[in-house]
């Protein structure tokens, strides 16, 4: 017996002042794991994780200036950083001084927990109309990820 789901269609993109809005939410619960995680002053933190936070308005804006090169948000976002990095530039200095004692590692649980809240309706029921295959196949995918870096791992410290 073959059950159709209603598959909902894409919705649009959020409004770039509600994406902004979300980031500096982020950004805000990031500070307390800042402090946990570093020896850095609440100014120093603060202060890098609004580049951090600048280095990820610029890449959305310009993804949404430019729709026509049809780069993700994200892609924006490592090229802006990477940008703002740059040897020799006069800003990259600027910028290393402020983020380099962020600990990017305590950066993810917001992130993360971000992600899992944003599961929409439509994956939901791709989820639902694919069964318990999808379920197996997830557990290989990881499976195969971490074996395969646990043999590049004992590559590389077998070479060093």
């Amino acid at each position: 017996m073959s059950q159709q789901v209603a598959v909902a269609e894409p919705t649009e993109a959020l409004k770039l002042s509600h994406e902004v809005t979300l980031l500096a939410l982020v950004t805000i619960m990031c500070i307390p794991l800042q402090l946990m995680a570093t020896d850095l002053g609440i100014g120093q933190i603060i202060g890098g994780l609004t580049v951090l936070a600048g280095i990820g308005v610029a890449g959305v804006v310009i993804a949404r200036l430019l729709p026509m090169l049809k780069l993700p948000s994200v892609a924006w976002v490592s090229i802006v950083g990477i940008a703002a990095t740059i040897p020799g530039t006069p800003w990259a200095g600027a910028v290393l001084r402020w983020v380099e004692n962020i600990d990017f590692l305590a950066l993810t649980p917001p992130c993360l927990a971000y992600a899992a809240m944003a599961i929409t309706a439509r994956e939901i029921s791709i989820a639902r109309t694919s069964g318990w295959k999808i379920l197996i196949v997830g557990v290989l995918v990881l499976l195969g990820t971490y074996i395969g870096s646990v043999l590049i791992a004992e590559l590389m410290l077998g070479v060093s």
